[in-house]
């Protein structure tokens, strides 16, 4: 695997990654890929709450905000 894959929960913020693949299934994925989290989207890590949970992220133009539990399902190759 490339070394740069890792998940999306791992993202700095201010940092922007591409999805790369979707670890989750059944309705969670399908969830996912409605708000966009297909292969190949850029997407910005905007602000990680003080908890570091859910994390905001900048998705096809809309906020999203994420809990870890599923950030950790989305494998991304960082830009």
């Amino acid at each position: 695997m490339n070394e740069n894959v890792s998940t999306l929960y791992t993202i700095p913020e201010g940092k922007t990654a591409k999805v790369n693949y979707l670890l989750a299934t059944g309705s969670m994925r399908r969830r996912l890929q409605d708000i966009g989290l297909i292969e190949g989207t850029d997407v910005e890590c905007l602000q990680k709450s003080p908890s570091g949970d859910p994390v905001a992220y900048l998705i096809r133009g809309a906020v999203i905000a994420l809990r870890s539990e599923d950030s950790s399902k989305i494998l991304v190759t960082c830009n």
